[in-house]
C-alpha cells in the first residue's frame, strides 16, 4: 500500500507578489485550473494509494483543508508543524503517523509546489520504483535534465539495477554553469527532484542509524498528538527541540541503500518567475500573457494581470506581475533577486510581505478595498453554513450592509436576519456574530470606524474553528 506524503510547507518568496507568507505558492493557481497543492493530489489518480498525509504549518491549516474540501480530495490527516524543521523531521512525523495502526506502507513523498506536465510518465516512474522500495531500498526520483540548470542539486547514477533504476553514486550541490554543462554531456546526472518512495520502517531504521536525535524528538512530539477535525497537532515543545535538517543530508546521502529512478515528465519546481515562464503556454513572440494584457512589440516576457489592464510596448525579457496591492517589474534574468524584495518588506513589517489584500479565512474571505484615518472598508464573503466567531472589539464600531444572500446577525442581545440592501450597526464593545444560514454565498460590505483597526483587536468568545 502506498500512502502519499504531501509536504505543503514553504513560503515561495521568489514568486512574490503572488506568493505571500500566509498564502504561498502551493495554494495558488499558477499553472492550470487547480492550485499546485490540488494538482499534486490529483496527479495521483493513476496510482493505487490510500488517502494522503499532508504536512503543513499551523498558519496554513485552513487553506489546506479548504482546498482538499473544494475538490473532494480525502486525506489521512493533516499534520501541523508548530515550527519549521525542514524535510527530514517532517517525513519522520508522517512515517510515525503512518505506522501507528500496525501497517508498514510505502511512503510516496511529494512536494506540494511542483509542476509535472506528463502525468503518465510520473505514474510509470512511481510504478517502476515500487519494486525497489518493497525490497527495502530508499528511492529518489531523478529528473532527466533538459538544460545545464544551476539552480538544482544533482544526483549521479551508479550501477544499473533491475526495474529501470540505478544505485546512487553521489548527491551533488548546485553547480556552476561550466560544471552543469559537463553533467549534461555525460548523461550520468539527474536533477534532484525532492521526491521519494520508501517503506516507512526503512526510513525510520536509517534515521535510527544516522540521525537518532531527529527520530527521538519526533517520537516525543508524536507521543500524544491532539486531533481536531482532520488536523493532527504534535507536541510543540518536543518538536521545537528537533534538529533542522533535510532528508538528503540526514538520510539519503548517508544510506548505502539509495536508488535513483529516472523520471522524464516535464518537471519544474517553479522556483522563480522565469521558471514559471518556461512551463507556461506562450504566443508567437515567446510571451506568456495571462489576464487582461495588451502587448505591442514585446518579446520573451511574462506578464500576469490579476486586477487591472496591463499594457506593454517594446519590451523584451521582462517580468510584470500585477496584484490588487502590488506590482512587480523585473528583468527575466534577475528574478532570483525578488527574494531580496521580500526580505526588505519583512524588515519594514509591511503587510505586503504577509498577506494579500484579499485574505482567506475558514469561513470565507475578506478584501480590504479602502482605508484611511480612522476608517476601513472591507468586502466580506461568508460561505453557506459558515459562521464567524462570537466576538467583540475594544476600539472600533462596525456597519454591515448586505449586498447579496442572507445574514444571521447577533448584535448584543438581539438576533436578526438581514437580506439584500439591509444593514446593521454594531457599537464599540458589543458582542456580535455573523452567520450565513442560506444556500448561497453571503456578500456584505463592512465599514469599520474607530481609533484602532488592527486585526488583533478581536476578543473571541466562541469559535467553531478552534480559535477562541
Amino acid at each position: 500500500m502506498i500512502i502519499p506524503v504531501i509536504m505543503a510547507g514553504g513560503s515561495g518568496s521568489r514568486l512574490w507578489p503572488f506568493s505571500r507568507q500566509m498564502f504561498p505558492k502551493q495554494f495558488l493557481n499558477l499553472h492550470g485550473d487547480s492550485s499546485m497543492l490540488q494538482a499534486t493530489a490529483e496527479r495521483l489518480a493513476g496510482i493505487e494509494h490510500a488517502p494522503a498525509i499532508v504536512i503543513c504549518n499551523e498558519e496554513h491549516r485552513f487553506s489546506v483543508a479548504e482546498q482538499f474540501r473544494i475538490n473532494n480530495i480525502p486525506n489521512s490527516g493533516i499534520i501541523l508543524e508548530p515550527v519549521g524543521r525542514n524535510t527530514a523531521p517532517a517525513i519522520t512525523l508522517a512515517a510515525l503517523q503512518a505506522i501507528k495502526n500496525g501497517q508498514d506502507p510505502l511512503l510516496l513523498v511529494l512536494a506540494a509546489d511542483h509542476v509535472i506536465k506528463n502525468e503518465q510518465t510520473f505514474t510509470e516512474s512511481v510504478e517502476q520504483a515500487q519494486a525497489h522500495a518493497k525490497a527495502g531500498k530508499l528511492v529518489t526520483f531523478g529528473i532527466v535534465p533538459t538544460s545545464p540548470e544551476t539552480g538544482y542539486g544533482y544526483i549521479k547514477r551508479g550501477e544499473a539495477q533491475k526495474n529501470s533504476g540505478y544505485s546512487v553514486a553521489e548527491f551533488v550541490e548546485k553547480p556552476s554553469q561550466e560544471i552543469a554543462e559537463s553533467y549534461l554531456n555525460t548523461g550520468d546526472f539527474y536533477w534532484n527532484s525532492g521526491m521519494f518512495l520508501f517503506k516507512a520502517s526503512r526510513y525510520l531504521a536509517e534515521l535510527t542509524i544516522h540521525r537518532p536525535d531527529i527520530l527521538s524528538a519526533c517520537e516525543a512530539a508524536m507521543a500524544s498528538p491532539q486531533k481536531d477535525l482532520d488536523f493532527v497537532r504534535v507536541d510543540k515543545t518536543a518538536f521545537e527541540a528537533c534538529p533542522d535538517d533535510s532528508v538528503d543530508y540526514a538520510v539519503m546521502e548517508k544510506t548505502s541503500d539509495a536508488v535513483v529512478v529516472p523520471m522524464d515528465c516535464g518537471w519544474s519546481d517553479v522556483g522563480s518567475w522565469s521558471a514559471l515562464w518556461e512551463v507556461s503556454k506562450k504566443d508567437k513572440n515567446s510571451n506568456a500573457l495571462i489576464g487582461d494584457v495588451l502587448s505591442i512589440d514585446t518579446k520573451n516576457s511574462f506578464v500576469h494581470a490579476q486586477d487591472k489592464l496591463v499594457a506593454t510596448v517594446g519590451l523584451e525579457d521582462i517580468v510584470i506581475v500585477d496584484t490588487k496591492d502590488a506590482i512587480l517589474v523585473s528583468k527575466l534574468s534577475e528574478v532570483q533577486k525578488v527574494k531580496k524584495i521580500v526580505e526588505q518588506l519583512k524588515a519594514e513589517e509591511r503587510s505586503e510581505f504577509k498577506h494579500h489584500r484579499e485574505v482567506y479565512r475558514p469561513w470565507g474571505a475578506y478584501d480590504s478595498i479602502d482605508n484611511g484615518e480612522r476608517f476601513q472598508v472591507k468586502r466580506i464573503t461568508v460561505k453557506p453554513g459558515a459562521k464567524l466567531s462570537v466576538q467583540m472589539h475594544h476600539h472600533r464600531a462596525e456597519h454591515w450592509i448586505v449586498v447579496s444572500g442572507t445574514a444571521k446577525v447577533t448584535n448584543g442581545d438581539k438576533d436578526i436576519l438581514l437580506t439584500e440592501n439591509q444593514s446593521t450597526y454594531i457599537p464599540v464593545g458589543v458582542i456580535h456574530a455573523l452567520e450565513n444560514p442560506g444556500k448561497v454565498p453571503l456578500e456584505l460590505i463592512e465599514v469599520q470606524s474607530g481609533s484602532y483597526l488592527g486585526e488583533d483587536d478581536i476578543v473571541r468568545f466562541e469559535d467553531k474553528y478552534g480559535r477562541a
